[in-house]
């Protein structure tokens, strides 16, 4: 049987992707995070609206419905009914999919 081989992931937070768009486009690091919150409140107020977010190159933001259905709860086993909701979605465009 070969050796367990096991993966450390980097998970990149809000203050480290700030600091990097700060240094990249040499603005301040508050000016950064203005820009990030801008962003992310324009992309929520666009899915609850409906709509898609297409950034080309990059990807698309959607909203998807995802249908109720059954369920078990894992401590008991008892089957629970899971209500229909809303998601985001993201789809890689192909430059970005080409990338990875």
């Amino acid at each position: 049987m070969p050796p367990l081989i096991i993966l450390k992931l980097k998970t990149m937070n809000k203050a480290e992707l700030v600091s990097k768009l700060s240094e990249d486009a040499g603005v301040s690091k508050s000016q950064a995070n203005a820009v990030l919150d801008s962003f992310t409140e324009a992309v929520t107020k666009t899915l609850k609206s409906g709509n898609k977010v297409t950034l080309v190159g990059f990807g698309t933001f959607s909203v998807s419905k995802r249908n109720a259905r059954t369920g078990r709860n894992p401590q008991t086993g008892e089957a629970i009914k899971i209500k229909a909701k809303k998601v985001a979605r993201f789809k890689a465009g192909k430059e970005l999919a080409a990338k990875l």
